[in-house]
């Protein structure tokens, strides 16, 4: 039986951003609290990739970016048997800077980000996509690329971009890299100014069956950016 195929998006973001994944078979979900799924009370990653593990197909192959990957993760960690291979872009184990965690946002980046949710959730989201973008090849287009998936999906709600930034700014996974098992493969940008470089390549040190493919021109959604280079390293994981 052919494994289904299934994408988890990033922060502020949906589903839909994998429209062109979805045109080959693959299924994009909406995290829960995104489009017209609950916001639950309990909104770690565990209780997260539980979730949504028991409203999945019984086996998977299974891509996470950005916020995504932190929840692809913990899915992978948790359920080996429902997964069968895992795609992780733009990952890290942890997002924010800790004091023996240097691979990440400041502290005081992401206190700034959480508040900014509270008084102005736009300016803010506006700010975070613009800095998914800083590097690339053609930053301003990709701005407007995910400008563009953003207001067709409709406005967040903005409990859950708070929620989702206390999960970014608490989740640190480094002690459940060695429990996946599976065949992954990290697909980064060497120039992600969100998740750096340097917290994908110890994930791919960690996770015992890992492989890192970097995108020298890429930023943070390389997906978008360079979607040809993109799905050759996907489909050659995927036939390997």
């Amino acid at each position: 039986m052919t494994p289904t195929c299934v994408c988890l998006h990033g922060w502020g973001m949906r589903g839909a951003i994998f429209r062109d994944m979805a045109r080959v078979g693959w299924i994009a979900l909406d995290l829960p609290g995104y489009g017209d799924t609950v916001l639950p009370e309990d909104y770690s990653v565990a209780a997260l990739a539980d979730r949504m593990a028991a409203e999945a197909p019984e086996k998977i192959v299974l891509l996470g970016w950005s916020m995504g990957s932190l929840i692809a993760q913990a899915w992978a960690a948790r359920h080996p048997q429902q997964v069968l291979k895992l795609v992780l872009v733009a990952a890290t184990p942890c997002f924010q800077q800790r004091a023996d965690w240097p691979h990440g946002l400041l502290v005081s980046d992401v206190v700034a980000f959480s508040e900014g949710v509270v008084s102005d959730w736009r300016t803010t989201l506006n700010r975070f996509l613009s800095l998914q973008a800083r590097g690339s090849d053609d930053a301003r287009h990709l701005i407007a690329q995910l400008r563009t998936e953003l207001a067709a999906g409709g406005d967040p709600r903005p409990e859950t971009l708070a929620a989702g930034m206390r999960l970014l700014a608490e989740t640190d996974l480094r002690d459940q890299a060695s429990a996946i098992t599976q065949p992954t493969l990290l697909i980064h940008g060497a120039r992600d100014g969100l998740c750096p470089l340097s917290g994908a390549q110890w994930l791919a040190a960690h996770i015992p069956h890992a492989r890192l493919a970097v995108l020298e021109h890429a930023a943070h959604a390389a997906f978008l950016s360079h979607p040809g280079e993109f799905k050759a390293l996907l489909m050659e994981f995927l036939d390997g």
